[in-house]
């Protein structure tokens, strides 16, 4: 068909609206990274996530294609650009090329002028190849992948290729070196069987498009950028799901997402970014490592050493293909069927390095099962998000910027964790199993509504790493660390921790907002603890914990503020309330654990003022005698009060 001028015009108008968007987001990451280079510096400010009018539009011009029809062993060429040599075509001119029929042993291959453009437009092909790529990219400055609507259109490749000097780094179904985008609305499946599904070592963009992909090891891969803003994305993967590697430059290595729906189940990551990963909108239902029930961290802190092999088998290709050898291949085995997050069947791979000559389609040699995950900024302005990980939900070596979306994690190690600084402004974040809940040197909630469930620490404020046991990011130390902080200035905070509930190893500071915390049970965690000083100037906090090591905000506050010791346990689920002499509610919490100590902030509370607190059978009264009004005998000593430690 020809393209009409109100395609062309949607298709440019709908690149200038993806540009605007990819631009509009603000980066809060200036002070984000640990680090000194400027590839682990980079932030969602330093990418070029626009996307093109040719990157969306689909037409193209019928008459002046060439068509490519296999059948019968051989392909059919009408037109010029293109030969063939049995099932196996090459390209060797720009245009457009249509494409048809079946191929049990074929390959496409591109090799043109650096300068060539060319459109392969994908109208019910399948194609087989044995011992190769069934799509080859060698030569070209950009290829464009159309899924004409209505279509289904088939890749597969062996479980080992057979290479020369002039391909000897294939290693992806669909390996291009050279741009790469993929549209239209028809369908697009991936067997690969050998290694990688769809490669580019230059920019990978999808548009649009119904694409499934069954892969040995990573599924989607573009060296410089991936950029998506629409299709539908199935993804199993024997190591990771989607990736982007350079890790040259701190414009290059990013993932960015403006649009379309994911389904990714991956035994490794399942978006891996070597700089920064950004979402702005989109649907993702999301599978690492076999799921949280499958978790990296034991309760206690300590690795889970043989989580991995618990896996159960996340994604990639078929059970025959087994564990790949030292090289990433398989060991022979059926095409695959796209399997789902239920019916996964392939064990973990282990894959070595390449070569940096080939597209960096490395898939690392350490264990890593996480869903979002970047090396300088993941930044979340956007999308539904529902994450089932046996590692960290989002992770990011650098900062975490949350400034809207809707994100429901249960994470076998943190929900989310960054070296560097963590900042949430809006949307939701509702993660409902984690070993700590929220993680960062300097955490700071400025808006949303975020709800954790942690085995440890609800929100910790820690330096180092989050590998290892003894030194564990957060380890507990009685030092205030440097550069460390909770700021909360807004937003709603539901914390259940079976740890700290809010846990800084520097100051804790809390301007606005309200927060809930049900603490820990044990005497040897705080509902608050901090390793510097606590000061609340403004918002309201409830937090139950157990008698031991309470702590609350010290006096260098300028909000009133109360840590109380009741004289007994209340059970779980009993209603405590603090009403005024007039016996007017001034706040209320219902804990699901078993308590005994309470600290609570509110703008209401006034010196001189005599509260009644009121939990089960249990009734106290407390007259706020000063900025900070305590009665603790912890070991703490109600540590804050009186602006200092308290030991």
């Amino acid at each position: 068909m020809k393209i009409s001028d109100t395609k062309k015009l949607a298709a440019i108008t709908a690149a200038f609206f993806i540009t605007v968007t990819a631009f509009s987001g603000c980066s809060e990451s200036a002070n984000s990274s640990q680090t000194t280079s400027s590839v682990s510096q980079a932030a969602k400010s330093d990418i070029d996530a626009s996307i093109a009018a040719e990157d969306i539009d689909v037409g193209y011009d019928e008459e002046s294609s060439v068509g490519i029809t296999f059948a019968d062993g051989s392909a059919d060429i009408d037109g010029e650009g293109a030969t063939a040599e049995g099932q196996t075509v090459t390209i060797s001119q720009a245009g457009t090329y249509i494409l048809s029929g079946t191929a049990t042993n074929g390959r496409i291959i591109v090799s043109a002028d650096k300068s060539a453009e060319i459109k392969l437009i994908f109208n019910g092909v399948d194609i087989t190849c044995a011992d190769n790529a069934p799509l080859l990219v060698s030569k070209a400055k950009k290829v464009y992948i159309v899924l004409e609507d209505g279509t289904e259109n088939v890749l597969t490749d062996g479980a080992s290729y057979s290479l020369g000097e002039d391909d000897s780094n294939t290693d992806g179904a669909i390996f291009s070196k050279a741009d790469l985008t993929i549209n239209g609305g028809g369908t697009l499946t991936v067997n690969a069987n050998y290694k990688h599904g769809i490669v580019s070592k230059d920019d990978l963009v999808i548009t649009d498009g119904n694409i499934n992909v069954t892969s040995a090891s990573t599924a989607m891969e573009g060296k410089d950028s991936v950029k998506i803003s629409g299709g539908t994305v199935n993804i199993s993967a024997g190591t990771n799901g989607i990736k982007s590697t350079n890790t040259e430059a701190s414009d290059k290595g990013f993932i960015s997402v403006t649009g379309g729906s994911f389904t990714v189940v991956a035994n490794n990551d399942a978006f891996e970014a070597e700089t920064v990963l950004s979402i702005e909108g989109g649907s993702f239902d999301i599978t690492t490592g076999g799921g949280s029930a499958n978790a990296s961290m034991k309760s206690d802190g300590t690795p889970n050493r043989n989580w991995q092999n618990n896996m159960s088998n996340g994604g990639g290709g078929p059970n025959e293909m087994g564990r790949p050898d030292d090289n990433g291949n398989g060991t022979g085995g059926d095409p695959p069927a796209m399997p789902t997050a239920d019916n996964t069947g392939l064990t973990i791979e282990t894959a070595a390095n390449t070569t940096t000559d080939s597209t960096d389609t490395t898939d690392s040699t350490s264990t890593s099962a996480k869903a979002l995950k970047a090396g300088s900024e993941v930044n979340i302005s956007g999308g539904e998000f529902k994450i089932d990980s046996a590692d960290d939900s989002v992770h990011s070596n650098g900062s975490i910027v949350i400034t809207g979306g809707n994100i429901s994690a249960a994470s076998g190690d943190d929900g989310m964790h960054a070296s560097g600084n963590l900042t949430i402004s809006d949307g939701t974040v509702d993660i409902t199993k984690s070993y700590e809940g929220i993680e960062g040197s300097i955490v700071t909630i400025d808006g949303g509504t975020i709800s954790v469930v942690a085995s440890d620490d609800g929100i910790n404020c820690a330096g180092g790493s989050d590998t290892g046991s003894t030194d564990r990011m957060g380890a507990d130390q009685f030092s205030a660390q440097d550069g460390v902080e909770l700021n909360i200035n807004g937003g709603t905070v539901t914390i259940d921790a079976d740890g700290d509930g809010l846990d800084s190893n520097g100051n804790f500071t809390m301007a606005g907002g309200t927060v809930y915390v049900c603490g820990p049970t044990n005497g040897g965690n705080g509902a608050l603890d901090y390793n510097g000083t606590a000061t609340v100037t403004g918002g309201t906090l409830i937090a139950c914990g157990a008698v031991g090591m309470e702590e609350g905000f010290g006096d260098n506050s300028t909000q009133y503020s109360v840590l109380h010791d009741l004289g007994s346990t209340v059970s779980a689920n009993e209603k405590l309330t603090i009403t005024d002499s007039d016996g007017k509610e001034i706040l209320s919490f219902t804990p699901t654990k078993t308590w005994q100590s309470v600290v609570f902030t509110s703008a209401d509370l006034k010196e001189g003022e005599t509260y009644t607190i009121t939990a089960g059978s249990q009734s106290e009264t407390v007259t706020i005698d000063g900025i900070v009004t305590s009665n603790s005998k912890g070991m703490s000593f109600g540590r804050g009060h009186g602006g200092g430690r308290g030991f």
